[in-house]
């Protein structure tokens, strides 16, 4: 339990001393209730309400340890090289149930158990049948960068994904280009990283609302030092 609200914590990048805040409690008693643990159950509810996790969540979190952050390239490559199997593993690092799956998707209960045999192989996942399954991924586990998730994402995913209108009524798109120094660009780029953070708050806590309530989504954040070829080219020599 103290290991899963600490690894909480890592991932919403929050500190013991805004714990404590929200807590209405000095940072040293935090320090010591997370060391000990000899903490009331009305502190623990306090605590799981400031992390916005339930009990449960933290009661089915796998110890920090056992959380991959990156896959390997061998299992990247066989991700990718099964579509079915790529889906899975977002599907279940985004907390959707069996019967959310098979109810969905095409899957029938023994082409999603021949599926999870698999994940567990690569170590993806840690699956007992019948329908007991593990995430030992991390929901924002990183992909290798040039590796073939990546590779895959530029040729495959993105152009799909910016061919779209972005019409929606909450649908963004913007092309914004300027002139900025190093410390704009740092602060630029802690922005982002900022915003991000906030996406992966918001879908932890969101895991938990009906599937019906929520849909799926995506966010690409692109920011570098940059010259589109066609003005490069006009350049005096």
């Amino acid at each position: 339990m103290l290991q899963s609200i600490r690894a909480t914590l890592r991932a919403r990048g929050m500190t013991y001393r805004q714990l404590a805040a929200a807590l209405g409690v000095s940072e040293p008693t935090v320090k010591r209730d997370l060391s000990r643990g000899d903490f009331s159950l009305s502190r623990l509810d306090a605590i799981c309400a400031a992390l916005e996790v339930s009990l449960v969540d933290l009661l089915q979190a796998p110890p920090a340890k056992d959380q991959l952050t990156q896959l390997s390239e061998a299992q990247e490559r066989a991700l990718v090289r099964n579509p079915q199997l790529l889906l899975i593993t977002y599907l279940l690092v985004n907390d959707w149930k069996w019967s959310e799956i098979t109810a969905t998707f095409d899957f029938d209960d023994n082409t999603l158990t021949s599926a999870l045999l698999k994940l567990d192989t690569l170590r993806i996942v840690n699956f007992r049948p019948p329908r007991r399954i593990g995430k030992l991924a991390a929901r924002n586990f990183a992909w290798r960068k040039d590796g073939p998730v990546h590779e895959f994402f530029l040729a495959r995913v993105a152009p799909e994904f910016l061919r779209a209108r972005f019409d929606g009524p909450l649908d963004e798109l913007r092309l914004i280009g300027g002139m900025l120094s190093a410390a704009s660009r740092g602060h630029i780029k802690a922005a982002i990283e900022r915003v991000a953070q906030e996406f992966e708050d918001l879908a932890h806590r969101d895991a938990r609302l009906p599937l019906a309530d929520k849909d799926g989504c995506t966010a690409l954040f692109a920011f570098r030092q940059w010259e589109f070829s066609e003005f490069t080219r006009l350049r005096r020599k």
